[in-house]
């Protein structure tokens, strides 16, 4: 089954997945496309719900390595089990981000549901709605084993130092 919705190029093999639980969850997650597109990260992503279909979930989680797959981010909103659930499924690493949906307890549920997995079963856990940060975890990750990535990644460190370095200098107006 191809589950992939979008990749940077479709040519090269995506490592990173970015799942989430519906739709609307796209707002927050694009972030972490955006960032990976940046980085030159090559990934995919689509909509995997682990209460609306859940066996699109167990086939997506246990067929992502044999794809190519190196690290999940699953992003998801309310009871938020979607990157637990995909933790529980693969060895590969997963990174949840909480969203806060339309339903949501001010985030908290979503927040809850994905940092409070039991022992065995981890789940890299981000700040609410913090995909960027999801997807920068991503490329670190995959750097390890790739220094095209540590090299992206290092340059674009370097650039958020430089911008502020920038900002204060026009403050204290230099």
């Amino acid at each position: 089954m191809d589950h992939r919705l979008w990749t940077i190029d479709p040519k090269m093999n995506p490592q990173i997945a970015i799942i989430m639980g519906s739709k609307s969850d796209l707002v927050v997650m694009q972030d972490a496309a955006d960032v990976l597109k940046e980085l030159g990260v090559a990934y995919e992503i689509t909509v995997v719900s682990a209460h609306r279909t859940p066996d699109r979930m167990f086939s997506y989680a246990k067929e992502a390595a044999g794809r190519g797959i190196k690290v999940i981010i699953a992003g998801a909103g309310g009871a938020a089990h979607l990157p637990g659930m995909v933790a529980s499924l693969t060895h590969l690493p997963v990174i949840g981000v909480p969203v806060k949906s339309s339903n949501s307890i001010d985030g908290w549920d979503s927040i809850l549901s994905i940092l409070q997995m039991p022992n065995g079963i981890p789940v890299a856990t981000v700040a609410l709605n913090a995909a960027k940060n999801a997807g920068l975890l991503a490329a670190q990750i995959i750097g390890t084993a790739n220094e095209t990535v540590t090299n992206n990644l290092i340059a674009y460190k370097q650039e958020l130092a430089k911008k502020v370095e920038e900002s204060a200098r026009e403050m204290e107006g230099n």
